[in-house]
């Protein structure tokens, strides 16, 4: 039976006897956990006389002696030849030091692990009976992918001293295009301030039942919850000792107020991160097959608020046919932002799209031009959320015919 400890190396002596590839792969785990690491042997492989030259370890150029055991914590013995290693476990077992024997077919009085970590949960796995770390290694590589997932339970269920805030993007809507931290962090929630759009429809009904989520989503001229409001239980949550995500749709930083809500934490002393997210500028578009730059058509994007006032920058974006403007929250704004286009000299014949509710079943793309796109939306019902795109690449088949494109979006 094999009893599997945490044993932190931070600050302790690590005796490793012999300098070899083994000893370099065993020496950067040893290191990265903080140990002082001293390595006894006649001499290094160049990966490990790298290690040793960028201060992982200090190196002593003789053959093991009994002596060198004198303050180790740990031993870890790889010198190839299986005699000596024996020796130096036998060793260490006289003196009651724990020792990693890396011979084939052997082991000393301990073993590492095949270990995987995510955020601050580590998983090691060894076999219970013989040596097998390729088996080993498979497991815990399919327990990384879970832990990576967010698939696997590792909520923390004593509350920390200090909490803390991250502010995740959560992409366009479906669950497998959030980043693995994302998903990581989701799995570690306390507390889940949620908007309205991206992924909050298909995550949240799969947390722990006693996560504690707070729907704050906002609607076109709907703001249940204020801002300033949606700070204070940021701030209020973390500071109780719970992990807090703000889950976003699209990139926090992309329209989406993070700064502000950074801004918030960082003024209340509460430890805040920001995971970036696929942002609808580019993946909605990208959704009905519109690229929103393309070689020889499309240089340059310029990225608008619909709901802020009209700019003389993004007249002349408009209005520049080597630039592709993209309107974020803009369909109350459509009819107000084409006719100051046109006045500033926009041709009426430039391409626009207007793609609602992109990587989602009901996902739907309104072509037209600059001079028909407001009568085109109203015929069509064109409701939020919705991407508005004007420039060449959104041109109608500019890269697929319907068809085409349908056939491959489902391959």
């Amino acid at each position: 039976m094999t009893t599997i400890l945490g044993i932190p190396l931070a600050g302790r002596d690590v005796l490793m006897v012999g300098g070899g590839a083994v000893t370099a792969r065993r020496l950067q785990r040893f290191a990265a956990d903080g140990a002082l690491v001293r390595i006894v042997a006649p001499a290094l492989a160049p990966e490990t006389r790298a290690l040793v030259d960028g201060a992982a370890a200090t190196w002593t150029p003789r053959a093991f002696a009994a002596g060198d055991l004198d303050g180790a914590w740990l031993v870890h013995t790889a010198t190839g030849d299986p005699r000596i290693d024996l020796d130096v476990a036998a060793a260490c077992e006289r003196s009651r030091i724990l020792c990693i024997n890396a011979s084939d077919g052997a082991h000393g009085s301990a073993r590492l692990t095949a270990q995987t970590t995510s955020g601050d949960v580590a998983v090691g796995v060894v076999s219970d009976a013989g040596v097998d770390p390729g088996r080993s290694s498979r497991v815990r590589d399919a327990i990384g992918t879970l832990l990576h997932d967010g698939a696997l339970p590792v909520r923390r269920r004593r509350r920390a001293a200090a909490g803390r805030v991250d502010l995740i993007g959560g992409g366009p809507g479906p669950a497998d295009l959030m980043t693995v931290r994302a998903r990581r962090l989701l799995a570690e929630a306390d507390v889940v301030v949620a908007d309205r759009l991206g992924p909050a429809e298909e995550i949240l009904p799969h947390l722990d039942p006693d996560v504690l989520v707070i729907d704050v989503g906002k609607a076109p001229g709907a703001h249940p919850v204020p801002q300033d409001e949606i700070n204070r239980l940021l701030v209020a949550h973390a500071r109780d000792g719970r992990r807090v995500v703000r889950l976003k749709g699209g990139d926090p930083f992309v329209f989406g107020r993070g700064g502000e809500e950074v801004l918030a934490c960082l003024a209340a002393g509460v430890p805040v991160d920001v995971v970036p997210g696929v942002t609808s500028a580019v993946s909605v578009p990208q959704a009905a097959g519109i690229p929103v730059t393309h070689r020889g058509t499309s240089a340059a994007v310029h990225i608008v608020n619909g709901q802020a006032e009209i700019s003389a920058t993004t007249l002349a974006a408009m209005a520049d046919p080597a630039v592709t403007t993209v309107v974020l929250m803009g369909v109350a704004a459509l009819p107000r932002l084409v006719a100051a286009a046109l006045r500033a000299g926009a041709p009426a014949g430039t391409p626009v799209a207007i793609v609602e509710s992109g990587h989602t079943p009901r996902q739907r793309t309104t072509h037209a031009t600059l001079g028909t796109i407001t009568e085109a939306a109203t015929a069509a019902g064109v409701r939020n959320p919705a991407v508005i795109v004007v420039g060449d690449v959104a041109a109608a088949g500019f890269l697929y015919s319907a068809r085409s494109w349908q056939d491959a979006a489902t391959r």
